[in-house]
């Protein structure tokens, strides 16, 4: 486990950014009960270190189009290195993949995919994941329904 230098009010800041990434500095000093100055400083320390890696709008996928998601085990052929790095470089640069983890199990990643439907997932699959040489197996998980996802990140344990 990474070495945790956060204390209670550093949580609190990166618990109130994840929950209103939009707040102001003002509100988000009030919240963890600070003062502005103290508050940025310690928010541009939080994204300096990393903490803090990126902020930006979460989009209804349905609103935008994007509403029918698949997760896709992959099972690559070979596993040396520059063949591996060919795959992950190839699935980096198609914008359908907007998750792709290297699991362990039956599948060697698994990607998060999101097209506007059936139709663009074929086209996908078959023009693109398909035919990436060192595709050997793909497994198709159609989302059905969401129940949960892009909520903040517990942060329980690292409360000092």
């Amino acid at each position: 486990m990474p070495k945790n230098d956060l204390d209670a009010i550093d949580c609190r800041i990166i618990a109130a950014l994840q929950a209103d990434g939009r707040l102001s500095n003002i509100e988000l000093a009030d919240r963890v009960g600070l003062s502005p100055s103290p508050c940025l400083r310690r928010v541009k320390r939080l994204e300096a270190e990393g903490y803090i890696e990126a902020y930006r709008a979460v989009l209804r996928r349905q609103r935008v189009g994007l509403g029918f998601s698949v997760f896709v085990g992959v099972k690559i052929g070979e596993h040396a290195n520059a063949h591996a790095d060919a795959f992950d470089t190839a699935v980096l640069a198609m914008p359908e993949v907007i998750a792709c983890h290297i699991v362990s199990g039956p599948a060697d990643y698994m990607l998060e995919v999101v097209v506007p439907d059936l139709e663009h997932y074929q086209r996908f699959l078959l023009g693109k994941l398909l035919n990436l040489p060192i595709v050997r197996e793909v497994q198709s998980n159609i989302a059905i329904q969401t129940l949960k996802a892009g909520v903040p990140l517990p942060l329980d344990h690292l409360a000092p």
